[in-house]
C-alpha cells in the first residue's frame, strides 16, 4: 500500500515540477530570448528534481540539438531514493513560441521503468506520423498520403474534408502540406512543439485529427509515453537531416530502415506524463494577476490509463521574487 501510495504521489509532483518550470518560463514569453526563457525553465527543473523520490536517469535531454541551456543526458535527478526511473524532459516545448509570444509552448516530463525509454542516441530527427486510438490500426507510415487520409477518416467516422492535419512548417513539408490539400484535408501548420502536435493529434477533442512529418527524435519518444496512455499511435523512423548526423547514426548501428511504434518507444506501461502550458494554447498558460500565480497542466498515469486537467493557484511568494507581477 505504501509503495502505491508513493506511485499516487509521483504524478502530482512531477505536475508541480512542470508547473514550476512553467512559471519561471512565463517571465520571458513574448521577449525574443528563448535561451534566457528555457534557462529559467531549467533552472526551475532540475532545483524541483531534487526534492522528488526516485533514482532518475536522463534518458531524453535537452540543449544537444539548439545548443540551448541543458539538462543533459545521462544527468541523474531526484533523491536516489524510490523507484528507478527513466526520465525524459523539456523544460520548454516550442522555445520559439515562447520568445514570440506564440500558442502552445509548454513544460513537459515524462518517467518510464529504467530501461524502458528508446534512447535516440545520435538521432536528433525522426520522420513520425500520430493518430488516435480509433485510427491506430489502419495507418502505414509508406502509406501514400492520400489513401492515409482516407483510412483515418473512415476510422474516426468523418468525411476527408473533415480531417486536420498538424504539419510542421518547414520546407521540408512543403510537399506533405500540398497533398494534404489536394485530397480535401486541412492543415494546421505550426512553426514548433512536436509533443504539443502528438498530443493534439490523439486527443480526440482537440480539432486534430492526425500528425506528420519529420520532427525531434527526444520529442517522440517523449510524447509516446502520453500516446500511450491515451491509448493512440506513434510511428516513427529515424530521418537524418544532415550527411553528419546520417554518418553518426549508422556509425551507433541505428537502423534508419527500421519503424518503430509506440510500444518501441516506450516499452512499459507504467508511465508517467505531466505537461503545463506556458503561453495560450490546448493547455491555457500562466497567468500573473496581482499576487496571484495560475497554471494548468495535464496529468497522465499509465498504470490506470486516467487523465487529469489540474488547474493551480500558487501564492506568488511561491517562486521568488524576480517574477514580474503584473
Amino acid at each position: 500500500m505504501a509503495h502505491d501510495m508513493n506511485y499516487r504521489n509521483l504524478g502530482l509532483e512531477i505536475a508541480h515540477i512542470t508547473e514550476s518550470a512553467a512559471v519561471a518560463a512565463s517571465r520571458w514569453v513574448g521577449r525574443g530570448d528563448k535561451n534566457a526563457g528555457d534557462g529559467s525553465a531549467v533552472d526551475a527543473m532540475r532545483k524541483s528534481f531534487n526534492t522528488l523520490d526516485i533514482d532518475g536517469v536522463v534518458m531524453i535531454g535537452e540543449g544537444e540539438k539548439d545548443d540551448a541551456p541543458m539538462l543533459f543526458k545521462g544527468e541523474r535527478l531526484g533523491t536516489g531514493r524510490g523507484p528507478a526511473m527513466d526520465v525524459a524532459i523539456d523544460p520548454v516545448e516550442g522555445t520559439s513560441l515562447l520568445a514570440k509570444g506564440r500558442p502552445n509552448s509548454i513544460a513537459t516530463i515524462s518517467l518510464a521503468p529504467q530501461g524502458t525509454m528508446f534512447d535516440p542516441g545520435p538521432a536528433f530527427y525522426m520522420q513520425k506520423l500520430a493518430v488516435q486510438h480509433e485510427a491506430r490500426d489502419v495507418v502505414d507510415l509508406d502509406m501514400p498520403i492520400p489513401d492515409l487520409l482516407r483510412k483515418v477518416a473512415r476510422a474516426l467516422g468523418k468525411d476527408i474534408r473533415e480531417l486536420t492535419v498538424f504539419v510542421l512548417e518547414k520546407p521540408r513539408h512543403e510537399n506533405i502540406s500540398r497533398e494534404i490539400f489536394q485530397a480535401g484535408a486541412r492543415v494546421q501548420s505550426h512553426t514548433d512543439g512536436d509533443v504539443a502536435g502528438a498530443l493534439l493529434a490523439v486527443t480526440p477533442e482537440s480539432g486534430v485529427d492526425l500528425m506528420l512529418g519529420t520532427g525531434g527524435t527526444p520529442e517522440g519518444v517523449l510524447a509516446a509515453t502520453a500516446v500511450k496512455v491515451l491509448g493512440g499511435q506513434i510511428l516513427g523512423r529515424l530521418d537524418p537531416q544532415s550527411d553528419e548526423e546520417r554518418k553518426s547514426v549508422l556509425d551507433a548501428g541505428m537502423d534508419i530502415s527500421r519503424v518503430y511504434t509506440v510500444d518501441d518507444l516506450v516499452t512499459s506501461d507504467d508511465v508517467y506524463f505531466a505537461a503545463t502550458g506556458i503561453t495560450q494554447g490546448f493547455l491555457p498558460g500562466v497567468k500573473i494577476e496581482g499576487h496571484r500565480i495560475t497554471t494548468t497542466s495535464v496529468l497522465m498515469r499509465g498504470r490506470n490509463k486516467t487523465v487529469r486537467y489540474i488547474e493551480a493557484h500558487h501564492a506568488f511568494g511561491k517562486f521568488g521574487k524576480e517574477l514580474p507581477v503584473s
